[in-house]
């Protein structure tokens, strides 16, 4: 099929730069004096300390925090890594990935990207001197610290594999002084995932190997000898590695109804220790004698607590929709993170019951709703409102996602928070495609099923729509592509739509950048049957002359996940039938932003626009 905008693939070419440059001067002319107006009101909410992760070790807990437009990792409240540090260092923005330590507390690895890459680097370094012990380029990730080395995983990009496949392709490598070794992965092409843990009482490995996001295989073997790890699990549906306890494997699967329920494995006999809820479990942990089981109710999380044979001791709810993360877990204790749309934090530690660390909330009278609309084929989508409360409100900024087995569920978004404050009402919609109902709800929203995320989208904008307001759709990668198709199908439902870091050609974005590890996901464009059922839905192949509500589309050009070229080519499609379109382009950003001053100046025009074409 011939592709007008091919040449946009190419980010060096000078037509490229010149599109770029001039569509970065429209929106700034839309846009005017707005966004301006608004960035200090962003830069205040965004400055709010918010945390990503945690580890539990012996020395105390490491928090790593997102907080006055610097991310910081501390122990015990003191920095121990700091981006901003990093960023005089290194002369560009910096983007602190991840972090984790050895069960001492006396090494601490963690990962940054520069300029918004996904793509970065890697370092040890000493918790007490702070000495840079290693640093391996590109970064890798899932370190699990030896007494004597390190196993870590890398992500083959570019170059081919060790054992010469193709890339994009993950292998796992234990590293002993200068010396490296590939120890797992031979032969596993693109789509193959892998994660290392280490059992709680740190004898042995627990390897989880996934096909896309369902196939998973667990291999179970002495931590120190790789050679001897076996493959004790296999399943068709996500499954994974809780803990050993007393030689006996407690996992986490989603056979069945795609619920989730732990079983047990133990001389290659597999038992049922908590059966299938009728809600979604999301993890699972082992502290102590006692299991702790995360649930998904209606997208907000609950807390049950089962013995080690599988008798519920007590449930635990919040005192709004929320969600609760396990950041970390030992055998005597657990570290919880709880989160939702006017909390930015609340740290707890489980130690028998759930006690309240540390909390920060949004001062100001808010309230969360839920609801739900009805879809094409009836099945009922739930979502949620934010507003301030005792306000009438009549505009709405709707996200959503509904892809790849992931759950939309309550978080803090910084950006929002001025839209209510204006009067907006913010919506959050639970689409099938992710796991906020089980696997069978991803299998719903997958391959050929894509289609009935999209007409999810399309009942919640619909109804809300119904009640008088006026809606932004909103979505980011995978929700960048639900709301381009979403705009193709449906521009009636749209007052307003943004598209970010978006997935939108769906015939070559497995020639792009790492796409071709999405295909268990969206289907191989190359197979004559999936093709056609992606074509159909295609937002890049589907554009035609109508009446497009206004679009912003953004990207950053040192996206190497989601090739930029998606959402140029789509700009490009759309201003040829005379849609009111804007593009956005950060020169210093990657698909997971770049630094705080950057990513708040896209937040602020993001709210910009929403106000601007809303308000």
């Amino acid at each position: 099929m011939e592709d007008p905008y091919q040449w946009m693939e190419n980010l060096k070419d000078e037509r490229v730069l010149k599109f770029v440059e001039k569509e970065n001067r429209r929106l700034r002319e839309f846009l005017g004096d707005v966004t301006g107006e608004l960035i200090e009101e962003v830069r205040k909410y965004y400055y709010m300390p918010s945390i990503r992760s945690g580890r539990l070790t012996k020395r105390g807990i490491f928090l790593m925090i997102n907080e006055a437009g610097k991310q910081v990792i501390k122990l015990n409240g003191e920095v121990k890594v700091d981006s901003r540090e990093l960023e005089e260092e290194l002369g560009d923005e910096v983007l602190i990935q991840g972090f984790t330590t050895d069960d001492e507390g006396r090494k601490l690895a963690y990962s940054f990207s520069i300029g918004g890459a996904d793509e970065g680097i890697t370092r040890i370094t000493d918790t007490e001197s702070g000495e840079i012990l290693e640093e391996l380029k590109p970064s890798v990730w899932n370190i699990t610290f030896l007494e004597d080395g390190c196993y870590f995983a890398r992500f083959f990009r570019r170059e081919k594999t060790p054992d010469g496949m193709e890339p994009p392709a993950v292998r796992l490598f234990l590293k002993k002084g200068e010396k490296e070794r590939m120890i797992f992965g031979e032969g596993l092409g693109s789509g193959y995932f892998m994660n290392l843990q280490r059992s709680g009482d740190g004898e042995r490995a627990m390897l989880t190997v996934t096909f896309g996001w369902n196939r998973a295989s667990i291999y179970i073997g002495p931590l120190n000898e790789p050679e001897k790890w076996e493959k004790v699990y296999s399943s068709d549906a996500p499954s994974y590695p809780v803990d050993v306890i007393g030689g006996r494997l407690y996992i986490l699967t989603r056979e069945g109804k795609g619920l989730g329920k732990v079983v047990v494995v133990e001389n290659g006999e597999t038992e049922e220790v908590i059966p299938e809820w009728e809600y979604p479990l999301e993890w699972a942990a082992i502290i102590g004698d006692k299991i702790l089981a995360g649930y998904l109710v209606d997208a907000s999380s609950r807390l049950r607590v089962f013995t080690l044979e599988g008798k519920l001791l007590d449930e635990i709810g919040f005192d709004v929709p929320g969600t609760l993360t396990l950041l970390d877990k030992t055998g005597a204790g657990a570290l919880l993170n709880f989160e939702t749309f006017t909390v930015p934090y609340r740290l707890y530690r489980f130690k028998g019951n759930l006690e309240l660390v540390d909390e920060l909330r949004l001062e100001g009278d808010y309230e969360i709703s839920e609801d739900f609309a009805a879809s094409k084929d009836g099945t009922r989508i739930h979502y949620f409102l934010v507003k301030k409360k005792n306000v009438r409100s009549d505009k709405a900024l709707v996200f959503g996602y509904g892809g790849f087995n992931i759950a939309l569920t309550p978080r803090f978004f910084p950006h929002v928070v001025p839209f209510l404050e204006r009067g907006g009402t913010f919506v959050m919609a639970n689409l099938r495609g992710g796991s906020e109902y089980g696997e069978e709800w991803h299998r719903a929203g997958m391959r050929e099923n894509k289609q009935n995320v999209f007409d999810d989208f399309a009942a919640v904008l619909e109804k809300l729509k119904s009640e008088g307001y006026k809606v932004a759709a909103w979505g980011r990668s995978n929700g960048g592509l639900l709301v381009s198709a979403t705009l193709t199908q449906r521009p009636d439902v749209i007052d307003a739509a943004l598209i970010g870091y978006p997935v939108i050609d769906m015939l070559r974005f497995h020639k792009l950048y790492i796409g071709s590890v999405w295909i268990p996901e969206y289907g191989n464009p190359d197979d004559p049957k999936d093709r056609e059922f992606l074509l159909k839905y295609s937002p890049y192949h589907n554009v035609k002359p109508q009446n497009y509500p206004p679009t912003l589309i953004y990207t950053g050009l040192h996206d190497d996940r989601v090739h930029p070229a998606h959402a140029l080519k789509f700009a490009a499609r759309l201003k040829d039938v005379g849609a009111p379109v804007y593009l956005r382009v950060e020169t210093k950003s990657g698909h997971m932003g770049a630094s705080a001053d950057t990513r708040i100046r896209e937040l602020a025009d993001l709210l910009a626009f929403t106000i601007k074409t809303l308000i």
